[in-house]
């Protein structure tokens, strides 16, 4: 006889509906194909996304200062914008709560999000003793999320699936395995952490081979309940048709999409492009770097400046809602996306590069343009952009950035960039791995 799935799911998602973000889309792109299968979800979130109105939604505020502080700041900002309300009342806040907030880092130690794992677990062991859940899926960039999955099996008993969004230990260099005690106090407890979801959920997977690799090592007991997921994307205006033929202009642009950071910037790119200004001084009126949805990071900032790269570099901002035309800011990301010349992928130059691929990689695959990943220490995601015909180079090897340059500023001269084959990972995959391995519980 064949099993059934459990139908019955509490989804636990810290940041779910929100703004966009990866930690949000994981999870909320996977909702209407785990709806088609007839699953019927309970979500606990923060106040910090959009309320889901075709399931039961719990939004929770977390209990602690600073997780209040977070919330609030985020809830403020999406429901009244970031004008003079919002300058107002969030410091106020963050004033009112600065004594109990230096308590709770003395005292506690842990990060802004841990006192979210209260009010989840507490609602989703009353929604188990109620009969309303079958299976917890918990659906972890903040790990809370995962921390409170882990109270409500211990509890009720009840099946529990986890999701890893990023490595829960991150490793500093390549001869750290991750298993020596973590330097702070909140990275010894995602340390513990892991070994507890390793030991007692039901199902585990991560996104990387390498992830889950260093997952094992540390914690031998998740033996085969461990697997690797792709979480793919499906983001808005992908069934769009695609440009028949790419439309060139006289400049060559460079379109970055999703956060940059100190650890992930421009940088690397930036001082080969000075290098190849020098070589081909003709390309320094026409090749820019676009960069869509994040500020500026300091490390870039610094690179503009002391390479005097102003003119190359424009910081577009997010692409928000258009009332005009109705169309949400996933979809005219969709549509720049598939405008620019070549889609910049960084990776970073942090050693954890090795476990985890930036979750905008996903989305690039729906755009059929050319993309150029800088990646570091991963050779699956080198191997699925090779397989793609993607243009390739490494942080930590500028030679490589110069020589990827090269080859772009020459196929775009002759107009010859190439198409990216249209093979993109879509949620539903990742959903049909995961019910497979529900089926064999």
């Amino acid at each position: 006889m064949e099993k059934q799935i459990p139908q019955n799911w509490l989804i636990i998602s810290h940041g779910f509906n929100m703004d966009g973000r990866a930690a949000s889309l994981t999870v909320t792109d996977k909702i209407p194909y785990l709806l088609e299968l007839g699953i019927q979800p309970i979500v606990l979130s923060a106040i910090t996304g959009d309320k889901d109105q075709r399931f039961p939604h719990f939004q929770l505020m977390p209990w602690g200062p600073s997780g209040f502080r977070f919330d609030f700041r985020h809830y403020i900002a999406r429901k009244y914008g970031r004008g003079l309300f919002y300058k107002v009342i969030t410091p106020l806040v963050s004033i009112l709560l600065l004594p109990f907030t230096i308590l709770e880092r003395a005292f506690i130690g842990l990060s802004s999000q841990s006192s979210w794992t209260l009010p989840a677990a507490l609602k989703g062991i009353q929604l188990v003793r109620q009969g309303k859940v079958d299976i917890v899926y918990s659906a972890a960039s903040a790990w809370s999320a995962s921390y409170a999955a882990w109270w409500i099996k211990k509890i009720t008993g009840v099946k529990w699936i986890a999701e890893i969004h990023d490595p829960m230990v991150i490793r500093d260099d390549p001869q750290d395995d991750g298993t020596r005690p973590r330097k702070t106090r909140d990275g010894r407890f995602q340390q513990k952490l892991e070994h507890l979801i390793c030991k007692d959920a039901d199902l585990a997977w991560w996104f990387t081979d390498g992830a889950l690799q260093y997952a094992k090592l540390r914690n031998p007991i998740l033996g085969d309940k461990g697997f690797v997921v792709f979480p793919g994307a499906r983001p808005p205006g992908c069934d769009l048709p695609l440009p028949l033929e790419h439309t060139y202009t006289n400049q060559l642009i460079l379109g970055h999409f999703g956060s940059i950071a100190y650890d992930r910037s421009l940088a690397p790119v930036l001082d080969a492009m000075k290098r190849f200004f020098q070589e081909v001084p003709e390309a320094e009126s026409v090749m820019a770097i676009h960069v869509y949805g994040s500020a500026l990071d300091v490390s870039s900032k610094e690179a503009i400046a002391r390479l005097q790269l102003e003119k190359n570099v424009v910081a577009k901002g997010r692409l928000e809602n258009d009332p005009i035309t109705g169309k949400s800011g996933r979809e005219r990301i969709m549509e720049t996306m598939r405008a620019v010349d070549v889609l910049l992928l960084l990776h970073g130059d942090y050693e954890w590069c090795a476990e985890y691929i930036p979750s905008k990689t996903y989305d690039y695959f729906w755009s059929s343009r050319p993309i150029w990943g800088v990646t570091n220490r991963n050779h699956q995601l080198d191997d699925i952009l090779k397989n793609r015909g993607s243009y390739l180079s490494h942080t930590l090897e500028p030679d490589s950035i110069l020589d990827t340059l090269r080859v772009i500023w020459k196929d775009w001269k002759e107009q010859q960039l190439p198409y990216q084959p249209f093979r993109p990972v879509s949620p539903k995959d990742a959903v049909n791995s995961i019910m497979e391995k529900l089926s064999n519980l």
